[in-house]
C-alpha cells in the first residue's frame, strides 16, 4: 500500500531540510561526535534555514506551522543521514520547550523569548529529572520560595538535554511542599543568572554529540514573572504537553527503524558470502520480510497519531501506546540490522553502528516502557470503576 501521509508542500520542505543537512550538519558531524558537542553554529544555521521553531507564530519570528507532518519530515531526514545527536537536541527545543512558552507564556514572555528561540540564538532545555527523581516526578526536591518579587530556587537536576548549550531552562520546582501534586510550578531560568551553574557534561553510551548535563541551582533569584503558566499547576502543565513529547519520540523511533532497515536492505544485496549476496539467503529474506512488515504496520499507526495530534485529538494514552511500541520496535530492528551487517555493523564508521548506540535510550527517556504500560493499564482499569 502506498503511504499517503504527505502533500506537495511537505516534499518541498523535505528538499530544504535535505539541503540544510548536507551543507551544515553532515560535513561536521563526525567531529562533533568525537568532541561530544554540537557546535552552536548549527543552531543558528537551523534557525536561518527555517528548520527551527516551526510552530512559533510569524509575529514572533517563526513559520507559524502547526502541521506536525513538517516536523515528521525533519525527523525522517535526520534519521536518513544518521545525525541523531543533532535531532535529539532539536526535538527538546522544538517539541517541548517552545510549546510550553507558546501555550503558557504571557504576551511579554512570548515576545521576550520566542523570536530568539526561533532564530537559534537561544537554546531551550527543560529540567525535570533529579538524582533521586526520574519517572516519578512526585519525588522532585528542587524548591522555589517566593521572596518579594523574586523566586529563590535551590536544587539539582541531571540528565538534562541541551544542558551545556541551553540559554533558557524551564525548571520544575516544588513551590508548596505541603500541596502534593498541586505544589509544583514551572519557572524559567536564563543563562548567567547568578547561582545557576552547570555540572558535568555527562558521558553517555550513545548520542555522543548531544550535550547532556547536570544543572545546579544555589539561591538562584529570578523575577516572579518568570513563572510559566499558573503557580501550583506545574504538574498539570507537564501532563498537558505529554502527548506531543511522547509522539515526537515515537516518530523519531519509527523513522530510525525505517532508516536502519533501508541501509541493511541495500547492504545485504551488495555483500556476498558463499558466492552470492547474503540477501539471497532465506534467513536474510525472512528477517527483511519481518522488519518491513513491522515497520509499515507501525508507520501507519504513527501516521494516524500525528494526524490526531494535528486535530487536537491525541490523548496521553494514545501517545503512550505509540511511544512504547515504536521505541521497542526500533531497538529490535536496529539490533537485527547490526547482526545482518556482521562485523561491519559493530563499526562506528557505519551508520548502523551509530544507530545501535543511539537507540538504547529511546525506551527510557520521555517515560520508560514500563511507565507507558502502566498509564495504558490504568486507563483500561478505569473502564471498570
Amino acid at each position: 500500500m502506498q503511504r499517503k501521509h504527505y502533500e506537495a508542500d511537505h516534499e518541498d520542505y523535505r528538499a530544504t531540510v535535505r539541503e540544510f543537512l548536507a551543507r551544515e550538519i553532515e560535513p561536521h558531524y563526525a567531529k562533533w561526535e568525537e568532541d561530544r558537542l554540537i557546535d552552536r553554529s548549527a543552531w543558528l544555521a537551523a534557525g536561518a534555514s527555517g528548520i527551527l521553531g516551526l510552530s512559533v507564530p510569524e509575529e514572533y519570528g517563526g513559520a507559524g506551522v502547526t502541521d506536525y507532518r513538517f516536523r515528521n519530515v525533519v525527523f525522517e531526514e535526520i534519521a536518513r543521514t544518521a545525525t541523531t545527536s543533532f535531532g535529539s537536541g532539536l526535538s527538546v527545543h522544538d517539541d517541548i520547550v517552545i510549546p510550553y512558552v507558546l501555550h503558557l507564556g504571557t504576551e511579554e514572555q512570548k515576545a521576550r523569548w520566542l523570536p530568539r528561540m526561533a532564530s537559534g540564538e537561544v537554546i531551550g532545555a527543560i529540567a525535570m529529572t533529579e538524582p533521586g527523581a526520574g519517572s516519578d516526578l512526585q519525588g522532585v526536591r528542587t524548591s522555589a520560595v517566593r521572596d518579594g518579587d523574586e523566586w529563590v530556587i535551590n536544587g539539582q537536576k541531571t540528565f538534562i538535554t541541551n544542558g551545556i548549550h541551553s540559554d533558557f531552562v524551564i525548571v520544575v520546582c516544588r513551590t508548596d511542599p505541603e500541596a502534593g501534586s498541586r505544589g509544583f510550578s514551572l519557572i524559567a531560568v536564563e543563562r548567567d543568572t547568578p547561582g545557576f551553574t552547570r555540572g558535568r557534561k555527562l558521558h553517555k553510551v550513545g548520542l555522543a554529540a548531544q550535550d547532556t548535563a547536570e544543572l545546579v541551582f544555589e539561591n538562584v533569584r529570578v523575577r516572579t514573572d518568570n513563572l510559566l503558566g499558573t503557580e501550583g499547576k506545574g504538574f498539570l502543565h507537564l501532563m498537558e504537553n505529554l502527548p506531543l513529547e511522547r509522539i515526537s519520540i515515537a516518530v523519531s523511533a519509527i523513522v530510525a527503524a525505517r532508516a536502519a532497515y533501508e541501509w541493511t536492505k541495500n547492504y545485504v544485496f551488495e555483500r556476498k558470502a558463499f558466492g552470492k549476496p547474503i540477501g539471497d539467503l532465506q534467513n536474510t529474506r525472512f528477517a527483511l520480510a519481518e522488519m518491513r512488515t513491522e515497520i509499515e504496520v507501525t508507520e501507519s499507526h504513527i501516521d494516524r497519531a500525528v494526524l490526531a495530534l494535528n486535530a487536537g485529538e491525541l490523548t496521553a494514552v494514545d501517545a503512550s501506546m505509540s511511544k512504547w511500541w515504536a521505541t521497542e520496535l526500533q531497538k529490535r530492528v536496529v539490533d537485527r540490522c547490526v547482526q545482518l551487517h556482521g562485523g561491519y555493523g559493530y563499526m562506528m564508521e557505519y551508520p548502523i553502528g551509530r544507530a545501535y548506540v543511539d537507540s538504547r535510550i529511546q525506551t527510557i527517556y520521555g517515560g520508560t516502557t514500563e511507565i507507558m504500560k502502566e498509564i495504558i493499564g490504568r486507563d483500561i482499569a478505569a473502564e471498570f470503576q
